[in-house]
């Protein structure tokens, strides 16, 4: 079991529902649980069949320099990035189109 971080933007409220059979919503659109990776990698299964135009992070404990690891689906100007071995993140430009 590991302590996990779900944060999501747009996502339609079935999925929302959804996250909240597992996670405690703290926030809206933010969500905490320990869960094994079994459960985690099925809520992670649920959010990509019902993300529509929405994006999420789910972050989670892991044994790595940094202490944790972390994924991500959806549309945002974040991608992570491996950096030798080492997760970040790199933000795409703003769109100028007006």
């Amino acid at each position: 079991m590991s302590m996990i971080v779900v944060v999501t933007e747009n996502i339609p409220p079935r999925l929302r529902g959804r996250l909240a059979v597992w996670l405690l919503e703290v926030r809206a659109g933010v969500y905490l649980g320990n869960v094994s990776k079994k459960v985690r990698e099925t809520i992670w299964e649920y959010c990509e069949a019902d993300l529509e135009d929405g994006n999420i992070v789910m972050a989670w404990q892991m044994n790595t320099e940094s202490g944790f690891d972390f994924q991500t689906m959806g549309e945002n100007r974040r991608i992570p990035v491996d950096f030798d071995g080492l997760r970040l993140v790199s933000f795409l430009p703003v769109d100028q189109k007006k």
